[in-house]
């Protein structure tokens, strides 16, 4: 079965304009490892927004640790006071919400924010917990055999593909 893949500079466009009214003076911005991280360097640019982006990586708190294991990517940096901060998340692929979750643990192990909210460039739907996005560039189906994933070409530009799990 094929899948559609939507065009992923658009949608960054997208997600540009929908974060820009829910980020305040006082938000900052942290981007999940590693396609959250890559949205959220270049929209701290777009945005004009001082200071560098918080990275969260989810892989010490993941339920599913044990079969994962501790990925290569970057690990958590989180360059402001947690404590009081308002957070907004973002990540490439909204699915089961159990990376948010993991991120959450992470995120309040470094302190207290006074809000965090999410916002992601597909939101795909196959929820195993209580979790959703304050802003989705765009909401796709798929089955699920088949993981969504962005990448990022050397010259920064974005694109989605369509992977059978396995």
């Amino acid at each position: 079965m094929s899948s559609v893949v939507p065009d992923a500079e658009a949608l960054y466009l997208d997600l540009l304009a929908g974060v820009k009214p829910l980020v305040r003076p006082e938000t900052k911005l942290v981007g999940i490892t590693s396609g959250g991280a890559w949205l959220v360097e270049r929209l701290q640019k777009d945005l004009g927004l001082p200071g560098a982006p918080g990275v969260i990586s989810s892989a010490m708190h993941r339920d599913d640790f044990a079969r994962r294991g501790l990925s290569a990517s970057a690990q958590t940096s989180l360059p402001f006071d947690v404590n009081g901060a308002d957070v907004l998340l973002l990540d490439d692929v909204l699915y089961t919400g159990r990376t948010i979750r993991a991120v959450l643990n992470e995120l309040f192990d470094f302190g207290r924010p006074a809000s965090v909210r999410l916002a992601v460039l597909v939101d795909r739907g196959g929820r195993e917990l209580p979790v959703a996005a304050d802003f989705a560039a765009a909401t796709l189906t798929l089955p699920d055999t088949q993981l969504l994933a962005l990448a990022r070409a050397d010259d920064g530009a974005f694109s989605l593909k369509v992977e059978e799990n396995r």
